[in-house]
């Protein structure tokens, strides 16, 4: 079963060479359905510049105490390794993503651990002519964003993991709704700014509710017309039992 990685990042500025990263955020699907959340936040030992700090509000205080890239680098290595690795703007974060390996002296490079897929190519693909920004593409597929004040890594991976699945066709329940999962940091900038992801993140099988057997009945008057039309019986196997 393919094992998808939907991977956002937030930095300290736009040029990997100078900045660092400060976020990384990560959706995990299985056969295109959520199995978990990642995320960490990292000391970039250096301030942010103006403009980053306005779209993604992650001060040098808040990012004082948490880790280094290095730190987490095992574990993102081993959650990135063998995925399909799903980014918009993949060059973007890739960059990023690659300088902190090398600074770190690791020889890992994000296209060597797992099959990146750019989404924003794909997006223009879709719909040409069309912005191609993941608040376009949010209003474009009618997947509520207004949640999203600044800018989040995990924030962003969420709503992209269903603008993923709404441009390819599948699901748009990918369960999430509402609660940010147990990964989250509560004292978060971003405590409250949660994504309303359609998605189910226990897995738990589906309610069946049994027909009544009045509704049964109608529905055996109805199959029984369409047959004696058709000529086909389309309950080879006997119509459902009624709810005791």
């Amino acid at each position: 079963m393919t094992r998808q990685i939907v991977l956002d990042t937030e930095t300290t500025g736009l040029e990997a060479r100078d900045h660092r990263i400060i976020e990384v955020g990560c959706i995990e699907m299985r056969g295109r359905r959520f199995v978990g959340e990642h995320r960490w936040y990292l000391n970039p030992d250096r301030d942010s510049d103006p403009g980053a700090l306005e779209v993604h509000g992650l001060t040098t205080a808040f990012l004082a105490d948490k880790p280094r890239f290095a730190q987490v680098a095992d574990a993102l290595v081993e959650l990135l390794r063998g995925a399909e690795i799903i980014i918009h703007n993949a060059p973007f974060d890739v960059g990023f993503l690659d300088a902190e390996f090398q600074r770190a002296g690791r020889p890992e490079r994000v296209a060597q651990l797992g099959q990146v897929t750019d989404t924003v190519p794909m997006a223009k693909k879709l719909h040409p002519g069309q912005r191609a920004s993941l608040d376009a593409l949010c209003k474009r597929y009618g997947i509520d964003n207004s949640h999203r004040e600044l800018h989040g890594a995990l924030l962003d991976a969420r709503l992209l993991a269903e603008v993923y699945l709404a441009m390819t066709g599948g699901q748009g329940a990918l369960g999430l709704a509402g609660d940010l999962g147990a990964g989250d940091d509560r004292s978060s900038p971003h405590r409250d700014q949660r994504a309303s992801l359609a998605l189910s993140a226990s897995g738990a099988p589906l309610r069946v509710i049994a027909p009544t057997a009045e509704e049964l009945a109608a529905h055996q008057v109805r199959i029984a017309g369409i047959a004696g039309k058709s000529g086909k019986s389309f309950w080879p196997e006997g119509l459902p039992k009624a709810a005791d």
